[in-house]
């Protein structure tokens, strides 16, 4: 079964690329808007399996929005949709719980390939911004609070920023997929993370990856 999308953006001819593109890599668009408030209201009435939103939206801008996707509506993941690339931006989404992260000047494939990844259950980011994430998550620690992830740990979570799968993450490391499995089985255990994306937010939220 084909995943469900909603798409929230206020720019029709953007929008109208997202739907075209969704439905040609096989997606259902089952609701659009461009507004953050009846977003509020589409998505929990329609109950996507992954909505795109844009972060420059009226009613409610797409952090607010994305943050109450996804502690009030669970199970819709989000890919957040901007054309910013700074890091204030890339942080701010990562800690709003957004699975995924696209920048608008990137080819439409992006946007599928998010989709795809995030409803699998996935986290994904654009490459454009997958440079800041890597950064910030092995830079140097910026308070006194310990890392509980091992360095391999640390290692297998920085790939997950970078939107790696865990094929990939198996071949770069050098392990199995049943070892990246038990690597990121313990990451989101001590870091209490619901899945992948949560694991991220949370490991430049607390400052000892940051």
């Amino acid at each position: 079964m084909s995943a469900r999308v909603v798409i929230v953006e206020d720019h029709g001819l953007v929008r109208t690329g997202l739907r075209t593109t969704l439905r040609t890599g096989g997606f259902e668009v089952v609701g659009e808007t461009g507004d953050g408030l009846a977003a509020c209201t589409l998505i929990a009435d329609v109950k996507p399996d992954v909505a795109i939103i844009d972060i420059g939206i009226p009613g409610r801008d797409g952090i607010s929005l994305t943050r109450y996707v996804k502690n009030e509506l669970g199970g819709t993941r989000v890919v957040v949709l901007t054309m910013r690339e700074e890091e204030a931006t890339v942080s701010a989404v990562l800690q709003s719980g957004a699975d995924g992260y696209c920048v608008k000047s990137s080819p439409p494939e992006i946007v599928v390939d998010a989709v795809r990844t995030v409803a699998a259950g996935g986290a994904y980011f654009d490459s454009r911004v997958a440079a800041i994430v890597r950064r910030r998550l092995s830079g140097t620690p910026a308070s006194n609070v310990l890392s509980p992830l091992t360095p391999r740990e640390a290692e297998v979570l920085e790939l997950i920023a970078e939107g790696s799968g865990n094929a990939e993450i198996a071949l770069a490391l050098g392990v199995s997929l049943a070892t990246v499995k038990t690597h990121i089985a313990e990451v989101l255990r001590k870091l209490a993370a619901l899945d992948r994306a949560h694991a991220t937010a949370i490991a430049l939220r607390s400052g000892f990856l940051a």
